[in-house]
């Protein structure tokens, strides 16, 4: 009687052990994917905040006009950063790249003082583009204004057929992992439906009978998700050790609502099946639970 007593609890101890495991591993794939969803806006407002305009000053444009027109920029509201690179300095950069100074053999330095703008990322796109460039050439010190307005559509686009796909991998996973962990919670709940029925013959309620099966799901659920959260920690971790600039795109904003969605979803999905896979054998006559 003891060694099947001690065997029962050990194949339930072992089960348990299983149940953990296997919700912890959807649980990690659910992390990432929420994870993913909440830094593609960070990614994409890192992205477009990168490309540049690169406003052309005249030849007659002082240092100190143009580091007066910087601080008008930075005044107008699509502008996040300016960069002002001298004709001097353009020239040195132009030279190193080169190899040779173009000044030596032409007598003048060809490059013109420039202004290097980063917009906002509400204003990367081709119509704020238009509408930017138009104003600036109406400047008197400015001599041209250039963008990339073809790769900036591209980004767009590229940025737009992403969030897509993510959407949509969004909802198949979840439904996956929802599938994964109630399939296994049912499993857990089959093995003691011949307790569940005779708990029924004794008189006990429904909801006696359900709240061991719903703690012990919820305690599962728990467990699991401090282990997918010290998981998928450990993997930002080194992210963050080998790739430093990674900060700029992922802050700890994303990292708790990840760590609080990943923790609902343990505790929620968990009880939630344990409670459907129950009632399922409290439904069934005895005549039902011995044939399944």
């Amino acid at each position: 009687m003891g060694k099947r007593r001690k065997s029962t609890g050990r194949r339930y101890g072992l089960q348990v052990v299983t149940l953990c495991i296997s919700t912890m591993m959807v649980l990690v794939v659910l992390g990432l994917l929420v994870f993913f969803v909440l830094t593609t806006r960070n990614l994409s407002a890192y992205v477009k905040e990168n490309l540049t305009v690169t406003v052309m000053l005249g030849d007659s444009v002082s240092d100190t006009q143009a580091r007066q027109m910087c601080s008008e920029l930075y005044r107008r509201s699509y502008t996040r950063h300016v960069d002002y690179i001298s004709k001097e300095q353009a020239l040195r950069e132009q030279s190193s790249a080169m190899g040779a100074d173009p000044s030596e053999f032409l007598g003048f330095n060809p490059f013109s003082a420039t202004l290097e703008v980063r917009l906002k990322s509400d204003y990367a796109n081709r119509d704020s583009l238009r509408w930017i460039a138009a104003g600036l050439k109406k400047d008197a010190r400015v001599g041209d204004v250039a963008y990339q307005e073809d790769l900036m559509d591209s980004v767009n686009d590229n940025l737009r057929r992403f969030s897509v796909i993510l959407l949509g991998l969004s909802v198949l996973l979840t439904c996956v992992s929802f599938s994964l962990i109630n399939n296994s919670v049912r499993l857990s709940v089959y093995s003691r439906r011949f307790l569940i029925h005779t708990m029924k013959l004794v008189g006990a309620s429904w909801g006696f009978i359900r709240r061991p099966f719903l703690r012990r799901a919820a305690a599962i659920g728990v467990v699991a998700s401090v282990m997918a959260c010290a998981l998928l920690g450990a993997g930002v971790y080194a992210v963050f050790y080998y790739e430093p600039g990674i900060g700029a795109v992922v802050t700890w904003r994303e990292l708790a609502a990840t760590g609080v969605a990943v923790f609902l979803f343990g505790l929620v999905i968990t009880t939630l099946c344990a409670y459907f896979s129950v009632n399922k054998f409290l439904r069934m006559s005895a005549g039902d639970i011995y044939k399944i």
